[in-house]
């Protein structure tokens, strides 16, 4: 699929649409589960093969019905009503975006997002994630 357009217009969706996780994550008290469905989008990059990342192919069945990512649904469905709204924003910003604003809600740095990631429909295979059981050398090498 084609990245975004950048434009000021998508800009001005993003701004809305965080306000709107804003508002759904302070209500739904849902900081982290949105945090773990941007990693669990994000964690799947393959440094070697340039696969997988922050592209929103976790809404997929067949990826979020992988073991490790157990319990994202209700995540995924609390996006929906946000992608309901702004329907120009990817699915990959928006999941990123959902990270982004849970950090924040729960009194974390603001952090500047950089929209623009491409939505895919290609699931990666379960067990790409980092394995957290390794420490820090196996995360740094999956880099």
């Amino acid at each position: 699929m084609a990245a975004p357009i950048v434009d000021a217009d998508y800009l001005k969706e993003i701004d809305k649409a965080r306000r709107d996780l804003r508002a759904l994550i302070a209500c739904k008290d849902c900081a982290p589960i949105m945090l773990r469905l941007a990693w669990h989008d994000a964690g799947t990059y393959d440094a070697s093969t340039k696969t997988g990342g922050p592209n929103g192919s976790i809404r997929n069945e067949e990826e979020y019905s992988h073991g490790a990512n157990s319990g994202l649904k209700i995540a995924l469905d609390f996006c929906e009503q946000v992608k309901a709204k702004h329907p120009k924003i990817t699915y990959a910003d928006l999941y990123q975006l959902a990270g982004v604003v849970a950090v924040e809600v729960t009194g974390g740095p603001t952090i500047d997002f950089v929209p623009g990631r491409r939505d895919s429909m290609v699931s990666t295979k379960e067990g790409r994630l980092p394995d957290a059981k390794q420490g820090d050398t196996y995360f740094l090498n999956c880099l």
